[in-house]
This record gives C-alpha cells, structure tokens and sequence, in this order.
C-alpha cells in the first residue's frame, strides 16, 4: 500500500474514498458500532450508497488506524478504542495542544484572535443559560481556531485527528455545567495567554487543560464508555 493511501484519511476527505472512510469511521467512534461487531461490506455498500471497492479501501485504512481488525476468509471486526488508548490520545493531545497554544502565541492573526475572543464570549453566554448543545460545538470551534492559528498543516491534521478519536468521551465530558464552566474558564485562560503574546503561559495552560479534561472523565466515571483504566 503506498503512502498516499496510508494518509489517505487526513487528506482525502472530498473523494469518495475519503467520505466512505470518514463515514465508517465516525459511526465507530459516536458509538453505532462496538467492539467486534462485523462490518459488512455489501451492507455497508447499500447503506452509502456506494460499490464493495470504496468500502472495502475504507475498511483497509481504518485497519491501519487500529479502529478494525480484518481476518482473512471472515470478514472486518471493529476493534474500537480501549481504555488506554483513550489514555494515551489525552496525554498526547496535551504534549500537541501545548506546542499548538505557544506557536498560536507567536503567529496568530488579528482575525484568528477576534474569533477566539468571540468563541470565549458566546461559551460563556450559552453557559450561563445551559444551551449544552451550542457549548460542545463552541468547544470544537476554540480548537480548531487553535490549530489553524499554529499555521502548521501537520500539527493541525495530528490534532484533528486526535480530536475525532475521542469524540464520543468528549461530548460526555462536556455534559455538565459545571465541567462546561471549568473548560470556558481555561479556554479564557488559554485565550488571555495567546492575546499577551505569552507563549510559555499559553503552551503551560492548554497542557493543563487537557490533562484537566481527561480527569475530569475518570472522575466521573466516563471510562466506562470503553473498558477499565489503565
């Protein structure tokens, strides 16, 4: 296989490769399928709409993602994410999240900034009224504004894809008001930071924000979602 078809999943999403392989693999990650459920080619096929060839690539990546495991002469199983690779993409993600924040302190823009600030503001406004909803996808923009401020398309594809992974755990752990009051008050930290220039801050308060997140989960039970923590 060659490398172009093993990144396949962070550049080709516009193909019809790349929308069968994000599909399968976002109905994995929001829970439509579990651990060792089949994957049915021809019943896959039907569903998008699509041949046995796009699924059957799709079904090869998501291989090489470790999210399915393909026995010869029986078919695609999922294999999902375990409790430790949770584990492991949060620590990750803080070590990212980190260098992301302090390249964002160096380069952002005037408009990167203005949305960040704006993103702050209406978290804290649909917080104040429980719009749980609008806060989620307000925390997905804070990042994203992130990773594009770091001007770096590789960092930026690292930590998309990490984000994706937990996508499931994330939207449980943002369930609260109180978890959500706790994430818009490091977002507004990490925001201050980024607005002073101050890269070291910046860097210090994402690392900690995630490890923050990722407590926050095993606190309240979360890691029940996958299997017992590590």
């Amino acid at each position: 296989m060659s490398s172009n078809e093993i990144f396949a999943g962070s550049d080709d999403r516009y193909s019809l490769r790349g929308r069968v392989f994000h599909k399968i693999r976002d109905d994995i990650l929001d829970g439509k399928y579990h651990e060792n459920d089949e994957l049915k080619e021809v019943a896959i096929g039907k569903e998008l709409g699509v041949s046995r060839t796009p699924v059957r690539e799709a079904l090869r990546q998501l291989e090489l993602e470790g999210l399915v495991r393909i026995i010869p002469n029986r078919g695609a199983f999922v294999t999902g994410i375990q409790a430790k690779d949770v584990h492991d993409i949060y620590m990750i993600r803080s070590v990212l999240e980190g260098l992301c924040a302090r390249i964002a302190a160096e380069n952002i823009t005037e408009e990167q900034m203005n949305a960040l600030e704006e993103n702050v503001y209406l978290a804290e406004f649909h917080a104040g009224r429980g719009h749980m909803e609008q806060l989620a996808e307000l925390d997905n923009q804070f990042h994203r504004i992130l990773y594009e401020a770091s001007n770096s398309k590789m960092l930026e594809h690292l930590l998309i894809d990490y984000h994706e992974y937990v996508t499931l755990i994330r939207r449980r752990t943002l369930s609260t008001i109180e978890r959500a009051n706790t994430s818009n008050k490091e977002h507004r930290a990490i925001m201050e930071a980024i607005r002073n220039r101050n890269a070291d801050q910046a860097e210090k308060l994402a690392d900690e924000h995630m490890k923050s997140a990722y407590a926050n989960m095993v606190k309240n039970g979360l890691y029940d979602l996958y299997d017992k923590q590590p």
